[in-house]
């Protein structure tokens, strides 16, 4: 039974948070491109991505004591410069993502305003930047605040739409209506050796990212060693029953080209309205996905910001940003991601389509967050290594065999993921390959050359404190030796 009680939190429970972490109607349309082969790949990435990433990160998060996070896993395996570095890809990839998610936010609304919007990049970054000035300024209030919208939010915009969707999808399969995917062998099981094939593991690795944030419930579950593995199953089960089912009802009702990355999910929702004469209930849904989505993105405004903070309060950044507001908010750091944010959104300027861009940013924070689950992996084999007696509440099945099976079945779909993201897929507007090459990698060394001149920081401020206390020292001794 899924709502077993434990003495704890429940199977139900655990089952819940993990696939909340994961589970989005909003990348239905990015995944919805690749027709019935998405089958295929979903059920790879979770084999080789989404399961190895839940397993490695909930050993990691019950093997650690009150500091639980990839700073303080990657401090603890190689040092504070590593652990650095894998915190920043983590916050820069959500830097990133945050205007795509933001992007689908403007495009359902352009249901009360006019469909054509949802092709003006004017529009779209005039409302993603509101949006997310709007969200910073929630976040500021504190953590009890945006944790009851976030909840809230996520019960009406995500569980009914996305059941709906599923739903009506079914009913127009059983009612005969014509189907823009075709279920033959040949479709099922895609041409491997194609690469336009493999894209679409960019867009499934997107929609898997952030499991690993779950797993710090893992020590709060009696019996850990039983439970997480069933609900690990339960969890991945209903994420890929969900976005699989979600994927192919987008991609039965609307053509490969006619897909719009930014209101996909509308365009579904209305044709199936449309054919079953029940239109009138297009504004309430578009209602309780905006609103969905605005609940899903708040906790991600302020959740890697936390992770930079316990970096910044180890010198990498200005004192500045360590600041915290009366409701315990670092505020000058969310103001400040606000910003950089704000200037991710010219990105949409820079590519031919709204499509491209989106696809392009996509492509970009996958990269990144990609980089982090790699640091991971290793940093799981490093620690079973380096404290093989460590009490954990749940530990990978299997010894250190079974950890080394995981760990390398990640490394190989995060190696994978790495290098399709650099093909443009066919069908988005992307302009030239050279064009999409050039800003691709212009974007990845935007990203992380920062890292460089927050070392430099660091050592600086290490210097002038070892400085300091040769001063104090000296001075003391001097003063012994005059008295």
């Amino acid at each position: 039974m899924i709502n077993n009680k434990i003495n704890g939190i429940s199977v139900f429970a655990l089952v819940m948070l993990i696939s909340g972490a994961v589970d989005s109607i909003r990348n239905l349309p990015a995944t919805a491109l690749f027709g019935t082969s998405l089958i295929f790949f979903f059920v790879f990435s979770a084999i080789v991505f989404l399961i190895p990433a839940a397993l490695v990160s909930a050993e990691l998060a019950s093997s650690s004591s009150e500091k639980s996070g990839i700073f303080y896993w990657a401090c603890e395996a190689f040092g504070e410069k590593i652990g650095f570095l894998a915190i920043w890809l983590q916050w820069i990839s959500n830097l990133v993502w945050f205007p795509t998610i933001l992007s689908f936010i403007a495009g359902t609304a352009t249901y009360f305003l006019s469909p054509d919007l949802a092709q003006n990049k004017t529009y779209l970054v005039s409302v993603i930047l509101g949006t997310f000035w709007l969200l910073t300024l929630i976040n500021l209030k504190g953590v009890t605040v945006s944790a009851k919208f976030t909840s809230f939010c996520t019960i009406i915009g995500l569980v009914i739409p996305m059941s709906l969707i599923i739903v009506l999808a079914a009913i127009w399969v059983f009612q005969g209506h014509p189907l823009q995917i075709h279920f033959t062998a040949a479709n099922l099981i895609p041409k491997l050796t194609d690469s336009q094939n493999w894209i679409s593991l960019t867009a499934i690795m997107t929609a898997f990212l952030g499991i690993e944030l779950s797993t710090v419930h893992v020590k709060d579950v009696a019996n850990p060693q039983k439970a997480y593995p069933k609900a690990l199953f339960y969890s991945v089960s209903l994420i890929l029953t969900t976005m699989i089912l979600g994927s192919l009802a987008i991609a039965a009702v609307l053509p490969k080209n006619q897909i719009n990355l930014v209101d996909g999910v509308l365009q579904a929702f209305g044709n199936f309205f449309a054919a079953y004469h029940i239109s009138w209930i297009m504004p309430i849904i578009a209602i309780l996905i905006i609103v969905g989505t605005a609940g899903g993105t708040i906790s991600w405004v302020i959740s890697p910001a936390r992770g930079l903070l316990q970096a910044a309060q180890h010198d990498y950044l200005p004192a500045f940003l360590k600041k915290e507001n009366k409701h315990g908010v670092a505020s000058h750091l969310l103001i400040t991601q606000a910003v950089l944010v704000s200037l991710f959104c010219l990105a949409f300027l820079l590519m031919p389509s709204v499509n491209g861009s989106y696809w392009l940013l996509t492509a970009l924070s996958t990269q990144m967050y990609i980089w982090m689950y790699i640091m991971m992996f290793i940093i799981g084999l490093v620690m079973r290594s380096k404290h093989p007696n460590l009490k954990r509440s749940f530990q990978i099945p299997g010894g250190k065999k079974g950890l080394w099976m995981v760990c390398l079945l990640g490394l190989f779909g995060c190696g994978i993921t790495e290098v399709v993201g650099f093909i443009p897929p066919d069908g988005i507007n992307v302009g030239s390959v050279f064009h999409y090459e050039m800003i691709f990698i212009a974007g990845m060394a935007v990203m992380i050359l920062p890292v460089l001149a927050c070392y430099a920081y660091k050592n600086k401020k290490t210097a002038k404190k070892k400085m300091v206390g040769s001063t104090i020292m000296k001075y003391q001794t001097t003063a012994e030796t005059g008295s």
